[in-house]
């Protein structure tokens, strides 16, 4: 017996494999982006009351009507063209699966697809998994912008696409105006297709909003828009993604989806609906309340010799360990991480990790901050200590 030779060119989850050494060292886990508070108590009642009432076995594949019909009113609004919840939209089980769906809905054995690195560890498997190749392009720190030429420089015949996600985990960069404008060149100019990861789009920071790249007049019929509900409403756990496409790609995903997972959880996706309808007030606490943990969390870095760029979007950070004046300065980044792990006590994901591409990542480490304020005081006390 031997496992399919595809398997080997991956790893599991090393952000998992951080939130387990956190546990089994007691450590404050700022490695895996999951909320250390509840979500909206009208969302949790919503949820009781779709078990006890009963929604409790299979929905439709693509999803429930209810939340596939209120997920089609928003977007026909912020992608700017006519989103039917019927043939458009397919709910899936978090945006872990609406990536790996888009892929092997677009991806042939043998294609290229783009990841722009640091990437989150989903994307290259995904492309992996059908016999297609992922070809890295790597953004470089501290500024983390997107060259263009190097983008076109990764364009070969086999290409069908780009994968761009925005807000960006792990370095909390808002691809801007003029960075798109030369993506949807590329795209334009080579016939390719864009997957969007946009998992963090209501957590923005200083007055920013969030440009959905398929509302792009040129890109309206060539984006593959990956959405949730994890991050913007507390609930990582349900597993509740999303994905919206144009007529042809949306039948694939379907096709895709449907043969992976059925559907997603009935009763969370009834309770979704009443988080999508929650008002404009709770989009303004939860950014609110999000620029106070950034800033908390940017003032423990600083104070204790880290240098990271302020977050524009979502709520990671990419910071440098290497000009600590400690001798675990001297260390790459994986030892680092165990070591502020286990013996200081703070969970952090190795920089390295987000990146396939040799000599990026090795001096960072990534940390997390959705968590209550009690908690990141705590993370910051025990940073102190590196110190001592």
């Amino acid at each position: 017996m031997r496992p399919a030779k595809v398997v080997s060119q991956f790893n599991e989850s090393i952000i998992r494999e951080m939130t387990r050494v956190a546990i089994q060292y007691g450590a404050i886990n700022l490695s895996q982006g999951y909320p250390d508070f509840d979500p909206d108590p009208a969302v949790v009642q919503a949820a009781v009351e779709a078990i006890t009432g009963g929604i409790n076995q299979y929905t439709i594949t693509w999803g429930y009507p209810a939340l596939r019909q209120k997920l089609a009113e928003l977007y026909t609004q912020q992608l700017g063209w006519n989103v039917n919840p019927d043939v458009h939209v397919t709910v899936t089980c978090g945006v872990t699966e609406g990536i790996v769906a888009a892929q092997q809905a677009l991806l042939d054995p043998g294609d290229e697809i783009i990841i722009i690195e640091p990437a989150h560890e989903n994307f290259r498997p995904a492309a992996m998994m059908v016999g297609a190749k992922a070809v890295a392009v790597p953004l470089d720190g501290p500024g983390y912008r997107l060259d263009i030429e190097r983008l076109a420089a990764a364009i070969t015949p086999r290409t069908r696409g780009i994968v761009l996600n925005t807000p960006h985990n792990p370095t909390g960069r808002v691809f801007d105006a003029e960075e798109m404008a030369g993506i949807t060149a590329l795209l334009e100019r080579h016939d390719l297709v864009l997957i969007t990861d946009e998992i963090y789009n209501q957590i923005l920071y200083d007055g920013r909003t969030h440009v959905a790249p398929g509302s792009l007049e040129p890109l309206r019929n060539r984006t593959i828009t990956v959405g949730g509900m994890s991050k913007t409403f507390a609930i990582t756990g349900w597993r509740l993604g999303y994905v919206i496409a144009p007529d042809s790609m949306a039948a694939a995903v379907r096709r895709v989806h449907d043969y992976t997972t059925i559907c997603a959880p009935t009763p969370l996706q009834a309770a979704a609906v009443t988080a999508l309808n929650l008002p404009q007030s709770y989009y303004t606490d939860m950014r609110r309340d999000y620029h106070q943990r950034r800033d908390v969390m940017m003032g423990y870095l600083e104070e204790n010799g880290f240098v990271a760029n302020l977050p524009e979007g979502a709520y990671y950070t990419m910071a440098d360990f290497s000009q600590l004046a400690i001798p675990q300065a001297a260390l790459d980044d994986v030892q680092f991480a165990l070591w502020l792990t286990k013996e200081i006590g703070v969970a952090v994901v190795p920089g390295s990790k987000f990146y396939s591409t040799p000599g990026h990542g090795g001096k960072s480490v990534r940390f997390a901050f959705p968590k209550r304020l009690a908690t990141l005081h705590e993370a910051g006390a025990r940073l102190a200590k590196m110190h001592q």
